[in-house]
């Protein structure tokens, strides 16, 4: 039952981990864009994806474990943006 029991927490804790990156490589990066290469690629204000990502960041991260939905949620969030919207504007400024 042990061994069961680490590969749980072990689990749980690289999934912690690893969607506390993802936030943050979200975050870190919406920071370094300009705030003009967000409307211009048809895409939230900066500011309106800050507030979303921060926001979901600190819901996901420090209100729930991994797998609940509301972490999972944030997770999206930051999917949704690092795959969408973050090529959208580096394409704006590049």
């Amino acid at each position: 039952m042990g061994a069961v029991d680490d590969l749980y927490f072990y689990t749980d804790q690289a999934l912690f981990w690893g969607l506390v990156v993802l936030r943050c490589w979200a975050v870190a990066d919406c920071v370094t864009r300009k705030a003009a290469a967000f409307p211009a690629a048809d895409k939230l204000t900066k500011p309106s994806w800050l507030m979303i990502l921060i926001a979901t960041g600190l819901l996901g991260t420090f209100a729930s474990p991994p797998l609940w939905p509301i972490s999972l949620v944030s997770a999206v969030a930051s999917a949704v943006y690092l795959a969408d919207v973050r090529p959208a504007v580096r394409e704006i400024t590049a």
